[in-house]
């Protein structure tokens, strides 16, 4: 299971951190997404990055505003989330991905989902 946090309630235009820890989990090993989840919509792709950490992928929606890093010496992963609007309000989650590169941005190929970490932007 992984554990994101670092979530909490924030104004539009602040900047969070998020952080992804594993148990038993080694990140080196796999490519990794963040996702999020809004009330009342379905789980949506946020951003990815191989296991050499050398290349990642972004939604439209946050490119240019969030970038996605992770430490493997520290075995944790980070989402650095700027300039933030009410939209990027949503329950963020780290996982583990399990399929092949072109499916990066599918949900369905990941697992080790763990508890999520709120974001909440006030406007």
């Amino acid at each position: 299971q992984l554990q994101a946090s670092g979530g909490g309630t924030v104004q539009a235009g602040d900047s969070l951190r998020l952080s992804c820890t594993p148990s038993g989990h080694i990140f080196s090993n796999y490519d990794m997404g963040w996702f999020r989840q809004a009330p009342g919509k379905e789980r949506e792709f946020v951003a990815a990055i191989r296991r050499s950490g050398g290349f990642t992928y972004y939604a439209d929606s946050v490119k240019g505003r969030f970038t996605m890093s992770k430490d493997n010496a520290k075995n944790t992963m980070y989402l650095q989330m700027n300039s933030l609007t009410p939209e990027d309000t949503a329950v963020y989650y780290c996982a583990t991905h399990r399929g092949i590169l072109s499916t990066i941005r599918d949900a369905t190929l990941y697992d080790s989902w763990g508890q999520g970490t709120l974001v909440t932007v006030s406007s």
